[in-house]
């Protein structure tokens, strides 16, 4: 999964026509390290599908802002520029919720090209 560390590159990396799932994080979260050990797999299960980039929330605070990312881990699904779906919520997330939403970023990225 591809780090990304400024608004520029964020911006070009959701641009594309394959969606893009942008995860925030940080590193002193412990819900964000609850998902590592399995995320890998996850990304390896979806990457013909969906492009995977992570973001350090303490990195990009302005982009933040404008997202209205409050809580961490968040997880936003983004087609050529334009925001899907997304995930937030309070409470840690597991496997099976992460996997959900990527299913339902997919399902929204295919009913919005027809």
């Amino acid at each position: 999964m591809e780090q990304v560390n400024s608004e520029q590159v964020f911006q070009e990396k959701i641009a594309g026509a394959k969606p893009t799932i942008a995860i925030f994080k940080t590193t002193w979260c412990k819900d964000c390290h609850f998902i590592d050990p399995f995320m890998p797999e996850v990304v390896e299960a979806y990457k013909d599908r969906l492009e995977f980039i992570q973001l350090d929330r303490d990195e990009v605070p302005d982009l933040c802002e404008k997202l209205n990312i409050l809580g961490i881990p968040s997880f936003i699904a983004f087609r050529e520029g334009q925001e899907l779906v997304r995930f937030v919520s309070k409470l840690r997330k597991t496997r099976d919720e992460i996997e959900q939403f990527l299913d339902r970023a997919l399902e929204v990225s295919d009913a919005l090209k027809k």
